[in-house]
């Protein structure tokens, strides 16, 4: 990243399924990041995870193990010590049982944000496939988030359906820069045995047409055979419906991608 791409930009790095690290400005996160070894996986694991350092916060959307991997997570309470762990707060037990000291373990629900270092974590309610809230605590167990700095909006939806409201609360944020979404859609066959699922390639093409951020990225296409789809399929798909106005860019592995903002 040159001088000035690192005062004004933002730095990327697809870990496969809906993992993704990004560094703003001096601030390094990482989000909903597999890092164990599954005889199921179509990809390696592409950072070990005790190999992973100096990360200011670990993210995860939801409470299964290809989101929030407590495997991992109990290796990174111990090997990034400094790190906040950012998660819907109706979770909060599991992470404490990660060896997750308390003042790190920050326990979000929809409609709150956290900050660290240079870099504000925004939640919204995620539906996956239902919101499932819980009327007695009032929290939500899956969720989806905006991450801002340096000027930067980058929304990543975790495991989501579309539902009312998501769109308003996505676009309330302002212009949307770039935005990571899962296309592996749902059937009877995979919800029959108990795979929840999300948006199909189609939805998320017309969702990514509405919100209209400069990049969308296609994820959880990847790794598991099972659960998967075509992100060729949602490139063109975007492309013939929206006229090539919004960029796609199916990630590779560790590849960098440096976004900075026109509006910088």
């Amino acid at each position: 990243m040159s001088q000035s791409e690192e005062k004004c930009g933002i730095v990327l790095w697809w870990l496969g399924q809906m993992g993704l690290m990004l560094k703003i400005a001096n601030t390094t996160l990482c989000i909903d990041y597999y890092a164990s070894n599954d005889e199921k996986r179509q990809t390696p694991v592409p950072i070990l995870a005790n190999e992973l350092r100096n990360i200011d916060a670990f993210i995860g959307t939801h409470n299964h193990l290809d989101h929030m991997d407590h495997e991992s997570w109990k290796i990174w309470a111990k090997t990034n010590p400094n790190a906040k762990f950012v998660f819907p707060r109706s979770h909060i037990d599991s992470v404490l049982s990660d060896d997750v000291k308390p003042d790190n373990a920050i326990g979000l629900n929809a409609g709150e944000s956290y900050t660290v270092g240079d870099v504000t974590i925004h939640a919204i309610a995620a539906a996956h496939e239902f919101l499932d809230l819980d009327n007695t605590t009032g929290l939500y167990p899956h969720l989806q988030y905006v991450i801002e700095g340096n000027g930067i909006l980058v929304h990543h939806a975790g495991d989501t359906v579309r539902y009312e409201g998501m769109l308003n609360a996505i676009k309330s944020f302002g212009k949307i820069d770039i935005q990571l979404l899962p296309i592996n859609g749902r059937d009877a066959i995979r919800y029959r045995r108990n795979c929840i699922g999300n948006m199909t390639y189609q939805e998320a093409a017309d969702f990514a047409g509405e919100v209209s951020p400069a990049v969308v990225i296609p994820g959880h296409w990847d790794m598991f055979e099972d659960n998967s789809a075509d992100p060729k399929a949602f490139k063109e798909y975007l492309s013939v419906k929206y006229n090539d106005r919004i960029q796609c860019i199916i990630p590779e592995v560790m590849k960098k991608i440096i976004y900075v903002s026109n509006a910088q």
